[in-house]
């Protein structure tokens, strides 16, 4: 495929991405045509609700722009659990960019994933990387399961905190705490920002040899201020250069593999058709919900 150079591509860019979003006639083909190889920096940005991840990824692109790259932003949205629809808009987080022909930015819903990503979301991470960008940043909710995974489809994963979790950090050692690649403690210039900083560096250098060669770094910035972008991108860099030469590249690889085989095994279900069973058989005094399950199972 060519390089995007033009709001016509961006447009066939964004056909390509319904096209295979919609499991329409003919996905199955392109994505097996899609190129090898590549060299666009998957980035994987998340963090608790209110961490700042919009504004701070508003910064990144600002700052990418200037170093003249190619940018394109997957927005992960909520879900209605009735309508299936996004519930927040990628042109009102994102809109100084969203005309500038070389950021290209994609909202996406977890279409009912239960606080995950959406099921289509490495297929589609996958047609944007054919279209040669140079950094693609998948920024999700923050919320459940989207935050693991995440870390199975970006090559880096940024952990957006703020001084405030400090209370919670017991629980990051075993949640966030296990996917970081890189740590970012946004609103640093917050009350007990430095104290935070200290005890989230003694906890991932304790995580350091579940990470290989790789120390995990503990960044400050302050977004709404434009500091500390530029060492952000500079320790995406240097982490994106280690791990393609590591064998956690083949894991990565491998991960995806296990998801996209589990969601073409459930593609043949209708959600829909699903909810309509249960309400039929709510009606019955003898409704059993692993019934259910075994008789779609079989």
């Amino acid at each position: 495929m060519h390089k995007l150079a033009d709001t016509d591509d961006l447009k066939a860019l964004a056909r390509r991405i319904s096209l295979v979003e919609n499991s329409a006639p003919g996905y199955e083909q392109l994505l097996e045509q899609l190129p090898a190889g590549g060299n666009t920096r998957v980035v994987g940005i998340t963090g608790p609700p209110g961490a700042g991840k919009s504004t701070l990824v508003n910064l990144l692109i600002q700052t990418l722009l200037e170093q003249q790259k190619r940018i394109a932003i997957i927005a992960v949205d909520p879900s209605s659990p009735f309508n299936f629809g996004a519930l927040l808009g990628d042109r009102i987080r994102m809109s100084q960019h969203f005309n500038d022909p070389r950021v290209f930015i994609r909202s996406m819903a977890n279409r009912g994933a239960l606080g995950g990503l959406s099921p289509k979301i490495i297929e589609v991470s996958d047609v944007i990387k054919a279209a040669r960008f140079d950094y693609l940043f998948i920024e999700t909710v923050g919320v459940g399961q989207s935050e693991v995974e995440i870390a199975g489809i970006a090559d880096t994963t940024v952990v957006v905190v703020v001084p405030e979790a400090g209370d919670e950090i017991q629980t990051m050692k075993a949640g966030l705490m296990e996917i970081a690649d890189i740590f970012v403690v946004n609103k640093a210039d917050r009350d007990n920002a430095d104290a935070f900083v200290k005890n989230l560096r003694l906890l991932s250098a304790e995580r350091h040899h579940a990470k290989a060669d790789w120390q995990i770094p503990v960044l400050k910035t302050i977004a709404t201020r434009n500091e500390g972008i530029e060492p952000l991108i500079q320790a995406i860099d240097k982490h994106q250069q280690q791990i393609r030469h590591h064998e956690r590249h083949a894991v990565l690889l491998a991960e995806k593999a296990w998801q996209l085989i589990q969601h073409r095994r459930m593609q043949h279900l209708d959600k829909k058709a699903l909810i309509q069973k249960v309400q039929e058989q709510l009606q019955q005094d003898a409704f059993n919900l692993y019934r259910l399950v075994n008789d779609y199972s079989a």
